[in-house]
């Protein structure tokens, strides 16, 4: 699996993945139906899902190789990604120690395709809360 497809397999799920999301770590950002963010890492034995509010998001301009302006423009391309300010709404973890018996980096060496099944665990979960929420 690869991004472009998982953008469709979240897309049929009513979800929209976005830019700045990695499949190596496994790094995802997507909107989720009601515009909230949500963030899914998988780093050392800890799978994790944040959730944003839209307006967690911000753009950041990487600045060109060497700024002068006589070979490479002022300004380099753009990137999405959530604020350094941003608090998470609410956060969701798989202990892989307790749950599978990991040890050291585990949930960071998972391929996208092995850790979209924990993404989607942890979203319906957060999708369940909000529905019981507003019941």
């Amino acid at each position: 699996m690869n991004l472009p497809a998982l953008a469709d397999l979240l897309a049929s799920r009513g979800l929209r993945l976005l830019p700045g999301s990695y499949a190596v770590p496994v790094e995802l950002l997507v909107q989720l139906p009601d515009a909230t963010i949500a963030r899914f890492t998988a780093r050392g034995t800890t799978l994790r899902l944040r959730s944003y509010s839209p307006e967690a998001l911000t753009t950041i301009t990487i600045p060109a190789e060497c700024g002068c302006g006589d070979h490479h423009p002022q300004t380099g391309p753009a990137r999405v990604t959530l604020s350094r300010y941003a608090v998470p709404l609410e956060e969701h973890v798989i202990d892989g120690e307790l749950e599978f018996g990991w040890q050291h980096h585990e949930a960071g060496a998972l391929r996208l395709a092995d850790a979209v099944p924990h993404f989607l665990t942890l979203v319906d979960i957060l999708r369940t809360r909000e529905l019981i929420g507003v019941a």
